[in-house]
């Protein structure tokens, strides 16, 4: 549903530069690429140049709806930055160069509204958890209750909507299975992360034997096995976009909020797995 706050007053805040973490692991250039945040822009047109924040799980799905907005508005290039929502939502409140925010939760697009940051914002996707497991699956999971035969499980940390989203599967599957299914999975899970596709590249990089991500994005890899969750405990998430207050492109941004309102745009995301309202 809409989230909605009458426009507050222009406020002067000097416009923070973002700063990204820089991740050392086993296969440093995937996961560094997949920190805290990948701008990926796309070929400037002499005009405006839109800064859209979304979450990391949008990846493939917003660089289809750039390319396909950019084709219908020339004069309009899109520059993508993606990370976690929480971290977008920090920089946003810290005055960076926003234009457009799409959030993978309500919570933290509702903070923005309330805080006057963000206009106005509506749902216009949905997505489901899914568990992933490395192609050759050592640990022999082959449906959700096998979930605690994992010796090494990555999920997200809890101010990241996947994380957030995970800690209620955990609970469903804690009245579905008993208390003792969901208290081996948290003895099992060996690392936290700030956003999922950092938990993804654990599992596709050999790091654990078992993840828990949206579908989506078990979909866009190829390196991973997805393992279903049963309906009766999986958790539906909502996407949320809406206009930066501040942003001096209003016109443009809103433009690209009505192409993914779009027969086009909502075709797009279809495309890439996410659900949208008919």
């Amino acid at each position: 549903m809409p989230l909605s706050r009458p426009p507050a007053p222009r406020r002067r805040r000097a416009p923070a530069r973002p700063r990204w973490p820089l991740v050392a692991a086993r296969g440093a250039a995937l996961v560094a690429a997949l920190g805290a945040g990948l701008l990926l822009p796309h070929a400037a047109a002499s005009g405006v140049t839109l800064q859209v924040f979304a979450a990391s799980s949008l990846t493939e799905a917003y660089e289809d709806l750039a390319r396909g907005f950019e084709a219908r508005h020339p004069n309009v290039a899109v520059q993508l930055t993606f990370a976690g929502s929480q971290a977008l939502r920090l920089q946003i409140e810290q005055g960076a160069d926003a234009d457009v925010f799409a959030s993978a939760d309500e919570r933290h697009m509702r903070a923005l509204v309330e805080l006057g940051d963000v206009v106005t914002s509506f749902v216009f996707a949905r997505n489901e958890l899914a568990v992933i497991v490395p192609l050759d699956d050592p640990a022999g999971i082959e449906t959700f209750a096998d979930l605690p035969e994992a010796d090494s499980i990555v999920i997200g940390v809890e101010s990241v909507p996947i994380g957030a989203y995970t800690r209620t599967l955990l609970e469903n599957a804690s009245a579905a299975y008993g208390a003792a299914f969901a208290e081996a999975v948290w003895q099992r899970v060996v690392s936290e992360e700030s956003n999922v596709r950092l938990v993804r590249a654990k599992v596709e990089l050999g790091e654990a034997d078992a993840a828990i991500v949206y579908l989506t994005d078990a979909a866009a890899s190829d390196a991973v096995r997805t393992v279903a969750i049963p309906a009766e405990v999986n958790v539906a998430s909502a996407y949320y976009l809406g206009r930066v207050e501040r942003t001096p492109r209003t016109e443009a941004a809103d433009l690209f909020l009505d192409y993914v309102r779009s027969p086009a745009g909502r075709a797009a995301l279809a495309a890439r797995g996410f659900v949208v309202d008919p």
